[in-house]
């Protein structure tokens, strides 16, 4: 059985992303969570600010976001996230989103 992750008060940045993002290593994560439900705000990088909301469902966080890029374009999508624990220990989620501009997948670290 998995080990039940919780991720509030995690901060996190984008270690990978897929070519059609905006997110990226200077993108801060801020999440906090109640429950099964998660929320998390964001900026840095592409994103002016970004928010996030969405709910475990069994071992994946699904969420709903939308962003504001820094060209003041605004954005959202969906996501899947699939949560693990790095062999360093920080919290990892790998993240396939579905959006405007297409699909694609990144990959969140925890950040100290």
């Amino acid at each position: 059985m998995k080990q039940k992750i919780n991720l509030h008060n995690v901060k996190m940045n984008v270690v990978e992303t897929a070519g059609n993002g905006v997110v990226n290593h200077e993108t801060i994560f801020k999440f906090n969570q109640t429950g099964e439900r998660v929320i998390a705000r964001y900026s840095g990088g592409g994103v002016e600010r970004g928010l996030l909301v969405g709910e475990f469902n069994q071992h994946q966080l699904q969420f709903r976001y939308a962003q504001e890029h820094s060209d003041g374009n605004i954005a959202g999508g969906k996501s899947v996230c699939d949560i693990s624990i790095s062999p360093d220990g920080s919290i990892e989620l790998i993240e396939n989103f579905n959006w405007e501009q297409g699909t694609g997948k990144n990959v969140f670290r925890q950040i100290q």
